[in-house]
């Protein structure tokens, strides 16, 4: 998982929106992209670090070298993928020529964060999460009463 393109991330999607839209990616690669996500996300919830940390592309892999090293890192700086309460998947586009999957998660204390999932396609035509950037959403303002 990968903070250092977080902030440029959260400028580009904040500032412009999605560069390109999930329409310019065929159906069957966007299936391909949740799946990943999806299969990754119930990995943490069973605490398979092996299986999580064969979602993770190449250059994370070098990074943390064992899975459960990467799993480690994701329970101190990612508690919110690592055990959600919910997640939504919402947009998927393009950001600076990467597949980039947007969610919003809820924690189990009802915090609400955007997940912006970086994904790399293998030569071997495979998904992979090359990193994720993590931002807290603010907290929604209770109604006003008429």
């Amino acid at each position: 998982m990968l903070r250092p393109i977080g902030i440029m991330l959260g400028l580009l999607v904040a500032g412009l929106g999605l560069a390109q839209r999930a329409t310019d990616l065929p159906a069957q690669q966007q299936a391909e992209i949740r799946a990943v996500i999806e299969a990754q996300l119930a990995a943490f919830q069973k605490d398979d670090a092996v299986l999580a940390f064969s979602f993770a592309a190449p250059g994370i892999r070098q990074v943390f070298q064992t899975p459960e090293r990467f799993l480690q890192m994701v329970k101190q700086s990612y508690r919110p993928l690592y055990r959600p309460a919910r997640v939504e998947f919402t947009a998927l586009g393009v950001i600076q020529g990467a597949p980039t999957q947007v969610l919003t998660v809820t924690d189990q204390e009802g915090i609400r964060y955007r997940a912006y999932y970086v994904m790399e396609r293998q030569p071997d035509r495979s998904w992979k999460i090359a990193g994720v950037y993590l931002e807290p959403l603010p907290a929604e303002a209770p109604p006003q009463s008429a």
